[in-house]
């Protein structure tokens, strides 16, 4: 594992296509019927991406706090934001658009120094070669449950059109690697279709860090990827290793017009602390509407989240992950000299908060967004026996940062 990336804390993911036009789910409208294929693809018509500027959204991730940036180059509808030579179902040749989107966001987000990611997806609805083999090379006995955007409907496998189909991701794969400068890190989706043999693991790994040796591969690589990626339901416990807690703005990863179920920017930050307080990195989702441009609420709470973040910073950057809440009821970071600890404080409180636990002598405790020195007490502990006693921190709401705050 890279070090950036277990530093980098926040990162923002981008879901943009032609699911947009019609704000309907990506993808998945026309697999589980909410849309036909035809009327799903007829879509293309109206991508334009008429007012899409990648210097502002490169801005506004930066602004964010955010130190990487992942981008749908291709979702399971086998459309690609790039020009690609290997299909022309692609927004530069059969939509309005006819533009290199993934060129543009490469360049825009490499001149900010964000890292750059790209998500892809191993599936391909659309590709006439994909629905040929079965997972795991098992032929389901009701032939009538087959999804005919996945597996062969005849129930009759075809590996010769598998193994072209796995040589067209290949390729395009290395359109990606090889057009845009150093790609930090690819996202993959859609493995668990088929076998980690089937995707041809860990050989694909092994080609695809041959363009970079230093590129970073998320979970959903049948088993062979570099770090977790759980999805919407923020972990209770600490995945082990490096990982990443990816989530929507909203409860949509496109754009979806009518989607107004937003998340508050307080709960936004809150569940930000909650993830690098055990360790992990957030995938913050935004969905670009189909002209390129961000919705203001999904603008304001990358804002928003950027404005705590440089007020907090240095509970935020190189820090590691803090102590459990069993001695803190909240989320916590360290530094990484493990001299400083950072308390977060999500509520008012009535007139202080109890730390426990804690053996070593403190310095001094203030509140990190104003640097008020706090008042504190230690009562019982038997410091010959290494028995800490509990620490009241004398805090009042006065005390408070409007949305979280750090006690240093």
């Amino acid at each position: 594992m890279q070090p950036w990336f277990e530093d980098a804390k926040l990162g923002i993911f981008i879901h943009y296509g032609i699911y947009a036009v019609d704000g309907v789910s990506e993808s998945w409208s026309f697999h589980n019927g909410v849309i036909s294929y035809e009327d799903y693809m007829k879509q293309l018509d109206g991508f334009t991406a008429s007012r899409f500027d990648a210097d502002q959204w490169a801005e506004l991730i930066e602004r964010s706090g955010a130190k990487y940036a992942v981008l749908t180059t291709k979702h399971h509808d086998g459309v690609a934001l790039f020009d690609t030579q290997y299909s022309d179902l692609s927004v530069v040749m059969r939509t309005p658009a006819q533009r290199d989107i993934v060129k543009e966001y490469a360049e825009a987000v490499k001149k900010r120094g964000i890292r750059l990611g790209m998500y892809y997806s191993l599936i391909d609805w659309s590709h006439p070669d994909y629905p040929s083999v079965y997972p795991g090379g098992v032929v389901p006995e009701d032939l009538n449950q087959v999804n005919r955007f996945s597996e062969p409907l005849d129930g009759i496998q075809d590996e010769e059109r598998w193994q072209s189909f796995l040589e067209f991701n290949r390729n395009q794969l290395k359109e990606i690697l090889t057009r845009y400068g150093v790609v930090d890190l690819l996202w993959f989706d859609g493995d668990w279709e088929r076998s980690a043999e089937q995707w041809g693991l860990p050989e694909f790994k092994t080609y695809l860090q041959s363009f970079n040796p230093d590129l970073i591969l998320n979970s959903r690589l049948a088993g062979h990827g570099d770090y977790k990626t759980p999805e919407q339901g923020l972990p209770i416990t600490r995945p082990e290793g490096p990982w990443e807690f990816c989530t929507t703005i909203n409860t949509s990863w496109g754009y979806q017009p009518k989607d107004h179920n937003y998340k508050s920017l307080k709960q936004i930050i809150r569940m930000f602390c909650d993830c690098i307080s055990i360790g992990g990195n957030m995938l913050l989702n935004i969905g670009p509407r189909e002209d390129g441009t961000i919705d203001p609420r999904q603008a304001d709470i990358l804002l928003g989240l950027g404005d705590w973040i440089r007020t907090h910073d240095e509970a935020v950057y190189g820090t590691v992950e803090g102590i459990m809440t069993r001695y803190w009821l909240g989320g916590s970071t360290l530094s990484k000299d493990r001299k400083t600890l950072y308390l977060f404080v999500y509520d008012d409180p009535k007139e202080n908060v109890c730390l426990k636990g804690l053996c070593n002598p403190i310095r001094r405790i203030t509140v990190l967004h104003s640097g008020k020195g706090l008042n504190y007490d230690i009562h019982g502990g038997v410091p010959w026996f290494n028995i800490p006693g509990t620490t009241w921190i004398y805090m009042t709401p006065e005390d408070c940062h409007e949305h979280v705050t750090v006690l240093k």
